[in-house]
């Protein structure tokens, strides 16, 4: 676990902040990191290209499946960090749950795929392949025959994604995706979980959920202790996590000038900082 904590930090799939400049996020609030799980891959740069990748090819929904497995695997034989990230979510699935009860596993659209085709194949089970739109390929454990319209009833599913944050992806299309054919998503695993409920609320649905790591004070605490992050970074951290809001606030009171810096920024980061504006995100207009 301990190198997988410092492959998210490594790849930039976890990135803190420098002292005094939060990141904005869509939302229009600001925290002090982000989370781009799919950089596991190996770098911020491959998994760039492999989205490009997929954006092309997408549109193939029989052949993406194997397209996608076979540009896993390459990576998996040349990366060291993605090929121990692979490996330790298979560990993890054969020690928590009966991998013999699973009869399928699936994957959502888009980053899902990073992870989700090559552990199937892996674990040596067929493959879900869901996409955006709700429709569904069913593959061979091997990849080497994709279908439609395929009917799975009674049939267990592991749903494998690269994050969970609020869950709203599961519940809008990959839970009822896989419902439609007749199956039903009995496990998840993630390799990262925000700790913003979305476990929970899987789990009021039925379904076990699991996470490779947690976004959470043990893990800037590990990442401490290896000298990863400073001290700084880890109060910061562990403040957000207790307080999101309330510590955006008082970031904004104490530092007035980077909201106003914010609304002449680039492009991005004006629509954003007016989001937060004009939706008064934290309460400094009374």
């Amino acid at each position: 676990m301990s190198n997988l904590i410092s492959y998210l930090f490594k790849t930039n799939a976890f990135k803190v902040c420098s002292e005094n400049k939060p990141f904005w996020y869509t939302s229009g609030k600001i925290g002090p990191y982000f989370v781009n799980t799919h950089f596991l891959y190996g770098s911020e740069e491959s998994a760039v290209e492999f989205l490009k990748f997929i954006d092309v090819e997408k549109d193939d929904k029989l052949g993406i499946p194997k397209k996608i497995l076979d540009k896993c695997l390459a990576q998996y034989n040349e990366n060291y960090i993605y090929k121990e990230v692979i490996d330790e979510m298979v560990n993890f699935i054969k020690e928590h749950l009966n991998v013999d009860e699973i009869d399928y596993v699936s994957g959502g659209e888009r980053r899902d795929w990073f992870f989700a085709n090559i552990v199937a194949y892996l674990l040596g089970k067929p493959f879900i392949t869901v996409f955006k739109d709700l429709s569904c390929t069913i593959s061979s454990k091997d990849f080497n025959e994709t279908t439609q319209n395929k009917s799975l009833d009674g049939k267990k599913v592991l749903h494998v994604a690269d994050l969970v944050t609020a869950a709203s992806s599961y519940v809008r299309a990959w839970i009822p995706a896989v419902q439609a054919l007749g199956a039903e998503i009995v496990w998840s695993v993630v390799v990262v979980d925000r700790m913003q409920g979305g476990n929970d609320r899987l789990k009021d649905l039925g379904i076990d959920a699991y996470s490779l790591v947690q976004i959470a004070p043990s893990m800037f605490n590990k990442a401490l202790d290896m000298g990863i992050i400073t001290n700084e970074q880890s109060k910061m951290l562990n403040k957000f996590f207790e307080d999101p809001d309330g510590t955006m606030k008082e970031f904004l009171i104490e530092h007035p000038e980077f909201l106003e810096t914010s609304l002449h920024a680039d492009e991005k980061t004006v629509v954003r900082a007016r989001l937060c504006v004009e939706g008064n995100l934290y309460g400094l207009e009374k």
